[in-house]
């Protein structure tokens, strides 16, 4: 057990180290060489965990949607709200986050699929908005698969302008000005007025969760 742990420990070191070098140079100035030094591991221990620099990106691109679950709500849309925001969040306050985003976003990572995030955060929205549109939560016209994707893509949007402006600090506020945008195209007038948008609701979402956290272990 004690190597197994050993094992983890050296692995979250190596993706942490990662994580800070492509956030700081993109993918493709990222260097091998680069992450050992800053993990201050061998390069066996690294061949050990990751077989190259892309299966590393895709290790940073995976751990970046781990750990967080926002607990069941009643009203779907809040849920999908809930997601939005603690991810806005997280993208201010970690590394691993901005750096997976950053990854993401970069067109100049030749030869690493960036696929995965926007399918798997399209495939989180489009079944928040599928049981949101089975409790008569949604009006009528809503095609719950395009405006996952619509969702998704103007966040990216959001993301990349508020990370030009201002290096994140007022991503919480764009992305509630987002949602109050977005979800009365989308939403029942009276479940529109119980959601909760505020730029402080992320912070929340994310204590809340970590003490969930903390009481199962």
């Amino acid at each position: 057990m004690a190597k197994q742990d050993r094992a983890i420990r050296t692995r979250q070191t190596i993706l942490q180290a990662a994580a800070k070098i492509f956030e700081e140079r993109g993918y493709q100035a990222a260097t091998i060489a680069d992450i050992l030094h800053t993990a201050g591991v061998t390069k066996g221990a690294l061949y050990f965990h990751f077989q190259s620099k892309e299966h590393l990106a895709q290790g940073v691109l995976h751990e970046q949607d781990q750990r967080l679950t926002i607990p069941d709500r009643p009203c779907k849309l809040q849920q999908l709200a809930d997601e939005v925001l603690l991810h806005a969040y997280r993208l201010q306050t970690d590394p691993m986050v901005r750096a997976g985003v950053r990854l993401t976003m970069d067109q100049h990572a030749e030869g690493l699929d960036r696929t995965g995030p926007f399918l798997r955060w399209s495939t989180i929205c489009r079944q928040h908005l599928e049981k949101a549109q089975a409790q008569g939560e949604l009006l009528p016209h809503v095609n719950p698969a395009v405006t996952a994707d619509t969702l998704v893509a103007a966040f990216a949007g959001i993301q990349s302008m508020s990370q030009t402006i201002s290096d994140y600090q007022d991503l919480q506020t764009r992305t509630t000005h987002l949602l109050q945008h977005l979800l009365p195209s989308i939403t029942q007038p009276p479940i529109l007025t119980t959601l909760d948008l505020t730029p402080q609701r992320g912070q929340h979402l994310y204590e809340e969760v970590r003490d969930r956290l903390a009481t199962v272990s």
